[in-house]
């Protein structure tokens, strides 16, 4: 079994800072892509920002230069930095993950979601 649990979500001020944690757990033999996905009320959810196993970044265009998407050195816990907080970053922020378990399974799990609220 395989299992990804988000943490560090809650509320920000505009402006503010927050880090999302995600870690991924299990029968892992290896993790392609971790990533975040966000879903704003009443909205689908969207594309936040990807890393590859090799470091590679994505991004989507709204929160590029404010947010900073890493992981351990593991591998196996991707973070969201999140600064300069905007209303619309509020949503329910999901992980996601691209990977192959030990019994050669390709999965993509998702996370149950953090909340992340930015308010005045």
């Amino acid at each position: 079994q395989v299992q990804l649990v988000e943490s560090g979500g809650g509320l920000a001020q505009p402006g503010g800072s927050l880090r999302l944690s995600c870690a991924a757990s299990g029968s892992i033999l290896r993790i392609d892509m971790l990533g975040w996905y966000r879903q704003p009320p009443g909205k689908q959810r969207e594309l936040v920002a990807t890393i590859s196993g090799a470091g590679n970044t994505n991004y989507a265009d709204s929160v590029k230069g404010r947010f900073t998407i890493s992981t351990n050195s593991a591998k196996n816990t991707v973070y969201l930095q999140m600064n300069s907080l905007k209303p619309e970053d509020a949503a329910v922020y999901y992980c996601n993950a691209d990977l192959t378990t030990i019994r050669m399974s390709r999965l993509k799990p998702w996370g149950k979601g953090t909340l992340v609220t930015v308010s005045s």
